[in-house]
């Protein structure tokens, strides 16, 4: 089967509206909502037509990133002008070891490839009371968009991407825990209603958590690789408070190492947490697997048991180049991990979004889709392969 993991490039007419919304201007809740729902149902049929069986709704309902929309869907949590932004906690051993390509790489990003710059809006997202989940109508309507669009293209299988815990907090700054590991338990607590209505709504769950894995490259070698672990179970401990009583196999767990195509010197090899990975309640765990820098650790599994019931969704094309990956190597992708693991237990993903907000996108949109119908492809030559034909 095939999927990917959950963010795509949004249209053009969508983009206008977010930035209009970013920028501090109004629309018109029905105009947003309608061209969400167009929107929607266009990138639904496109997957459906480039062969995707398990789909999402590009997270086009996510006003900024794949991370920070929580926090507008947070009680508790408010952008305080007169509190200053937190600095320096994605700045990391890879940014200061290319700090040239860095300025040229951010400085040539944009705003989705439209040739626009803009400037953050002033002030920090702040803690400022108990931290609460509001976005009760926002969620349900991401779900209803998203449901529609199955039934009007004929899927059967759809999934929301959601923030971990972990990820959710690193730009938050704590004016009323004062208390790292208290406000990543209540935000925990918060996101649970989210995860559990996704579930509830049919939809299977993924938990998208890159900073478990990208926060190694902020903290080593400036703390210590103890501390980083320590740091990360627990994230991991929190996450599965906020996964407690839901059907382990509606869930997915995506982990990647941040989707910016940079040098990524510095990632944390995936031995060396994929104990973590596996400790997380999830049915399914999505990791990259196609990006040079990673694409070795197909290896892990050789020594690393799967355990029973679980499944991976390896990425076998991926977002860090606009190269379209050939067939046949993505069959051999799939063929050799399916070997390993099982080839009931693997299905064909991406390594990470190809959009990672709705104002940075990492490959052209014609790309993606070529990609998408490349994993397709790849994944129909593995399956005759591993299956004989049948």
């Amino acid at each position: 089967m095939t999927t990917h993991v959950g963010s795509l490039v949004r249209p053009p007419e969508l983009i206008e509206l977010l930035l209009t919304l970013q920028e501090g201007r109004e629309v018109p809740e029905d105009v947003l909502d309608d061209c969400l729902s167009r929107s929607v149902h266009d990138v639904v049929v496109e997957q459906a037509a480039n062969n995707v069986d398990i789909v999402s709704d590009g997270e086009f309902g996510k006003p900024i990133s794949w991370a920070q929309y929580a926090l507008t869907r947070l009680g508790g949590v408010e952008v305080r002008t007169d509190v200053p932004r937190k600095i320096g906690f994605n700045i990391g051993k890879d940014r200061t070891d290319f700090a040239d390509f860095y300025k040229e790489y951010e400085a040539a990003a944009g705003i989705a490839g439209m040739g626009k710059q803009t400037q953050l809006r002033p002030g920090a997202w702040t803690v400022t009371g108990p931290v609460s989940y509001s976005g009760g109508a926002y969620l349900q309507a991401d779900i209803r968009r998203l449901k529609e669009a199955m039934a009007a293209s004929g899927v059967k299988q759809g999934f929301l991407p959601v923030v971990a815990p972990t990820s959710a907090i690193p730009t938050l700054v704590d004016r009323y825990y004062e208390d790292e590991e208290k406000l990543l338990f209540a935000v925990a607590d918060a996101l649970a209603v989210e995860y559990r209505a996704i579930i509830d709504a049919g939809l299977y769950l993924q938990v998208d958590d890159a900073y478990l894995a990208s926060m190694y490259d902020v903290m080593v070698p400036r703390s210590s690789f103890g501390e980083y672990r320590s740091w990360a179970e627990r994230g991991v401990q929190a996450l599965n408070r906020a996964l407690s009583g839901l059907p382990q196999e509606r869930i997915r767990y995506h982990v990647c190492w941040g989707s910016w195509n940079g040098p990524h010197s510095n990632d944390v090899n995936l031995r060396d947490i994929v104990d973590l990975i596996l400790a997380v309640n999830a049915g399914a765990y999505a990791l990259e697997m196609a990006n040079p820098r990673h694409e070795h650790e197909w290896r892990v599994w050789e020594t690393v048991r799967l355990p029973d019931g679980k499944r991976l969704i390896p990425g076998v094309v991926t977002h860090s180049t606009n190269i379209v990956e050939h067939p046949e190597l993505v069959a051999e992708r799939l063929t050799r991990l399916a070997r390993l693991v099982g080839r009931e237990n693997v299905i064909a993903g991406t390594d990470c979004g190809f959009a990672q907000g709705p104002f940075t996108r990492r490959v052209h949109p014609s790309v993606q889709w070529a990609k998408l119908r490349t994993l397709a492809e790849g994944a129909h030559l593995a399956s005759t392969e591993l299956w004989g034909g049948r």
